[in-house]
């Protein structure tokens, strides 16, 4: 029962992880452009611009002539989520609670923790990339013009707690995989112990 409740802590965790991702990915508010009264929100697929009474938004056409820091942040999220489709399916399988692979326990076992380790890899490109995002807004922020002001937004913040909570739950499915090992070894040992215990006073 403890490890079976791991396990749906560790897939909760990488659920809502992966939830906060995608919501992230598609949101306006990664970037900020303030001239005046006048901003600008640049997000991975649109952009809105206008006053804090009246804005208007339109989608990116041509993929080709955005920012570099828009293109690579698109591209790897899209790669992040995509992990995290194949993490879901698997651990899914995996997990004690499901009814999944029941007559092979080893294999359900492996499941869970690859399971465990593709959330960890979502996770961890999720946050190298909204990073990277940051660190290239910081770096053109200290070189624009004084009226002109570029800022990241919530999405960036919503991106970094994504990557977190999946990149978490991963490791609570992959270590539990460890720990499970370990208490079937022994639990093993245990049994090996009292058959031989019980064969030789049979014998005697």
């Amino acid at each position: 029962m403890a490890s079976s409740g791991l396990q749906i802590c560790g897939f909760l965790l990488s659920l809502v992880g992966v939830s906060a991702t995608i919501a992230a990915t598609f949101m306006v508010e990664w970037g900020k452009d303030s001239q005046a009264k006048h901003s600008v929100y640049e997000g991975l697929w649109m952009s809105c611009s206008g006053t804090s009474e009246r804005s208007t938004c339109e989608n990116y056409k041509y993929l080709l002539k955005l920012p570099i820091e828009v293109q690579a942040t698109r591209a790897v999220m899209l790669v992040s989520l995509f992990f995290s489709a194949m993490a879901l399916i698997v651990s899914t399988v995996g997990m004690k609670c499901t009814r999944f692979m029941e007559a092979m326990p080893q294999s359900k076992g492996k499941a869970a923790a690859v399971g465990g380790i593709l959330f960890i890899i979502s996770g961890v490109l999720t946050l190298i990339i909204t990073s990277w995002y940051v660190s290239r807004i910081v770096e053109i922020h200290n070189t624009a013009h004084r009226l002109q002001s570029r800022e990241f937004g919530h999405a960036v913040f919503i991106s970094w707690a994504g990557g977190f909570f999946t990149a978490l739950g991963g490791v609570i499915l992959s270590l539990r995989r460890c720990w499970g090992s370990k208490g079937s070894a022994q639990s093993i040992s245990t049994n090996q112990l009292l058959s031989t215990t019980n064969l030789k006073s049979n014998y005697v």
